[in-house]
């Protein structure tokens, strides 16, 4: 790997901030980057020969090396991509690793199979509406520990805070502090079922921060209705829309043919939490079903809600079309893959918050 500095290089660009306490494992990083960004699909091993491996590992195993060092710069690189666009959708989604074939490593928690070892890692990805990564803007990482295992029942009688959904809060919280990064950028927090929490939808946020979520529970609201699904699909479409399904296991591909609804609905809070006398809450809910559906076969359905007012046809489409970004999520992990090589011990000790911007709002 060349020790030649190249100001128009992209490794240089994005890493060469990096505060790692000694300039030349920044150094180190730019090289590490640029060389994995020639084969992004390919392991450590696949992509360095055997002394460079050895370089890699001596970097990733220096108690200087953290994820904030690592992630620092590239944030601030990040932050001015999302400066240039009017509109961001900020990803959030949760990977577990396994790494139950490494016997000897220490520091590591169960999976959602309690004989797998591993560690989780929470991140959030910054795409444009077109599903263009710009970048990592926050990355969590923790473990399960073993002596929590089989205390589920313990759950409900802890507050959200004490709980791995405090990820979903964390989240919003760090598109607040970016926000002030990107004063003229609206930023959409984006995340799949597990984010339909509602202190997140409670959560306090500055103007231009906003959230979206694919509903996962059927919530009790403020309608004759009573309930969120039976109220949204007794309202009237308000369009139709295409969508070109690819083929799947023994289904051909095919052009499905959804309605749409939408409408504000106010939410009432879980009935299980009555004692903490939460404020009902209005949001807007997206509605798109299928409607040429063979027999027997399962529609398309999903149902969306979100901060963002939605009134339109138009305006319903795109938040459809923002959820497909939440699948975009797995083009940004290249972007993770010198933090995912840190050490699981140090990983597993970096679950306060998201690495923090090093630039200048």
């Amino acid at each position: 790997m060349s020790d030649t500095p190249d100001p128009d290089d992209w490794a240089s660009e994005e890493f060469g901030a990096a505060e790692l306490g000694d300039a030349r494992l920044t150094r180190r990083l730019v090289m590490l980057a640029r060389r994995l960004s020639t084969s992004p699909h390919c392991s450590f091993p696949q992509s360095f020969n055997v002394s460079e491996l050895k370089a890699a590992y001596r970097f990733f195993d220096n108690p200087q090396v953290d994820v904030d060092g690592v992630l620092g710069a590239h944030i601030g690189q990040t932050l001015c991509r999302m400066q240039q666009v009017p509109v961001v959708l900020a990803v959030q989604d949760t990977t577990e690793f396994n790494l139950s074939h490494l016997r000897a490593t220490e520091g590591l928690g169960y999976g959602s199979d309690p004989h797998v070892r591993g560690f989780l890692m929470h991140s959030l990805l910054a795409l444009t509406p077109e599903g263009l990564p710009l970048g990592v803007i926050g990355l969590k990482t923790w473990i399960r520990r073993p002596e929590e295992l089989g205390k589920k029942h313990l759950r409900g009688q802890r507050s959200v805070q004490e709980k791995e959904s405090a990820k979903w809060l964390e989240g919003i919280e760090q598109l607040g502090i970016l926000k002030t990064h990107c004063q003229h950028t609206q930023v959409i927090g984006v995340s799949d079922r597990e984010g339909d929490v509602y202190d997140v939808f409670l959560a306090p946020r500055p103007a231009g921060v906003d959230w979206l979520v694919r509903a996962s529970w059927n919530r009790r609201v403020a309608h004759p209705d009573r309930y969120l699904w039976e109220t949204v699909l007794a309202s009237p479409v308000i369009g139709e829309t295409q969508l070109q399904v690819p083929a799947r296991e023994n289904r051909q591909a095919r052009t499905a043919r959804l309605v749409v609804r939408c409408m504000p609905v106010r939410l009432r809070p879980p009935q299980n939490r009555r004692r903490e006398k939460l404020p009902e809450i209005e949001v807007f809910a997206i509605h798109a079903l299928e409607t040429n559906v063979d027999k027997g076969a399962e529609p398309l359905e999903w149902l969306l809600l979100t901060s963002v007012p939605t009134y339109t046809q138009a305006q319903a489409l795109e938040r459809l079309a923002w959820l497909r970004a939440d699948g975009q999520l797995n083009r940004g992990i290249v972007c993770l893959k010198a933090a995912v090589a840190l050490k699981p011990a140090n990983l597993a000790m970096s679950n306060d918050l998201y690495a923090l911007p090093r630039c200048s709002p």
